[in-house]
């Protein structure tokens, strides 16, 4: 690397250079949401550090940067090196971008060392990961792997700014998303760095996992409704109030999927009184389910359960719900033969061959849709994510990166392309 500055190394110093203003929306924390001035001003770092490390860089339609670093041949497939560039309301500085970076690490590398391969590689830094502004998320992935449903583009945020009117605002061109989408003989395959965002590696001591599979999750919401009333004057056995009924419901999850299999969780993320006054009853609750399992199965019989439950309990009350699909993704198994690649790196690293499955839900259970996908997990400290306090060692992002690197050459040397997924929609 150039500066004397190790593979890797140069990669976590990047994302911490972009942990607060202009590159964040928030003084002393990082929030940085899709289609947002922290968000382009992100995008304007990382081209300019794509451009050094040699790549050609372009924004795609949906807002995608990606910058491509040229095979043997003009045009040849490309291997896609990926990850998010956005981040949940006070985050951490690592989850996403740490695999964007090191990304360009490696494609610096390659370029440094002259090398060019018969396939391309591309470094994609998509802008909706997590869902933190509009109530669906991976949007940016799915325009790419052609999964994108056009109603995505109506979703609003808490300010009532559509999706195709933020893009619009940010340069994107929401008449042309289809666009975005690449065609499977275009791409070779993606892989995924990123922290494992969970305690296992550290807690066997160990740098690098690989990802086996992703659970498969639904996002829903709920709104339960009642009558609006005087705090004061209503008496409590006259009201119709949704507030007891969503604490129920709340708790009827939380029993149901401590009693399931196969890694079922649920989580409320999300909680809104309305209209939310101190001396109000409140006319209606609602609030957000993130249901998740290692099978498809086992989420949607959970997610059923949990339903009948909600109406069950506001029906006893004398009261309405409603409970809305906002997005649902399929278990994602990672590729065999990629794995065993990222296996074969890891040894050559002298690191042991660990393999572990995702339960966060990541852009490569999008992009399975489009061609064969492998994820990279790094230890992070404590197993904490989505969390200020997140951290990582320079020493294992630089393993990382030698992994990956050791990855793409192992890829160019093997003549067996991996099967090909037939695209589809996710859910």
């Amino acid at each position: 690397m150039a500066d004397g500055v190790d593979i890797g190394v140069r990669a976590k110093a990047r994302c911490d250079a972009l942990g607060s203003p202009p590159y964040s929306e928030i003084d002393g924390q990082l929030t940085r949401r899709f289609l947002t001035a922290a968000h382009g001003a992100a995008l304007d770092a990382l081209a300019g550090w794509m451009a050094e490390a040699g790549m050609r860089v372009r924004r795609d339609a949906a807002a995608n940067l990606i910058g491509r670093y040229e095979g043997e041949t003009p045009d040849a497939p490309a291997l896609i090196i990926g990850s998010h560039i956005d981040s949940v309301r006070n985050g951490g500085r690592y989850d996403g971008p740490l695999g964007i970076m090191l990304g360009i690490d490696v494609v610096e590398a390659l370029h440094r060392a002259g090398r060019r391969l018969h396939f391309a590689i591309e470094v994609v830094a998509f802008g909706d990961e997590e869902g933190s502004r509009f109530p669906a998320s991976m949007s940016c992935s799915r325009a790419i792997a052609g999964t994108l449903d056009a109603t995505a583009l109506e979703m609003k945020d808490a300010e009532g700014i559509t999706v195709a009117e933020a893009l619009t605002a940010f340069g994107g061109d929401p008449a042309n998303i289809a666009s975005a989408a690449r065609r499977p003989e275009e791409v070779l395959a993606f892989l995924e760095a990123h922290i494992e965002q969970g305690p296992v590696l550290e807690a066997e001591g160990l740098a690098l996992g690989v990802v086996t599979a992703i659970a498969a999750q639904k996002r829903l919401m709920v709104r339960i409704t009642g009558m609006a009333g005087h705090a004061g004057t209503t008496p409590m056995a006259l009201r119709k109030d949704p507030g007891p009924a969503a604490a129920e419901a709340i708790l009827a999850l939380e029993r149901i999927c401590r009693a399931g299999t196969d890694g079922l969780v649920g989580t409320v993320g999300r909680m809104t009184a309305l209209p939310g006054a101190f001396n109000v009853i409140p006319g209606a609750i609602e609030f957000s389910m993130d249901i998740r399992a290692e099978t498809s199965a086992t989420r949607d019989a959970a997610v059923e359960a949990i339903t009948a439950e909600i109406h069950a309990i506001a029906a006893a009350r004398d009261l309405s719900a409603t409970v809305t699909l906002m997005q649902a993704l399929a278990e994602s198994p990672c590729d065999p033969s990629l794995m065993g690649l990222l296996d074969e790196s890891l040894a050559d690293l002298g690191l042991p061959a660990r393999r572990l499955p995702s339960g966060a839900g990541h852009d490569a259970m999008v992009m399975a849709a489009l061609c064969p996908t492998a994820m990279l997990f790094i230890r992070c400290e404590g197993g904490i994510s989505h969390n200020p306090a997140e951290a990582v060692t320079e020493a294992d992002c630089a393993l990382a990166a030698k992994a990956m690197l050791g990855f793409v050459e192992k890829l160019a040397a093997n003549p067996l392309r991996p099967s090909r997924p037939l695209r589809g929609a996710s859910g």
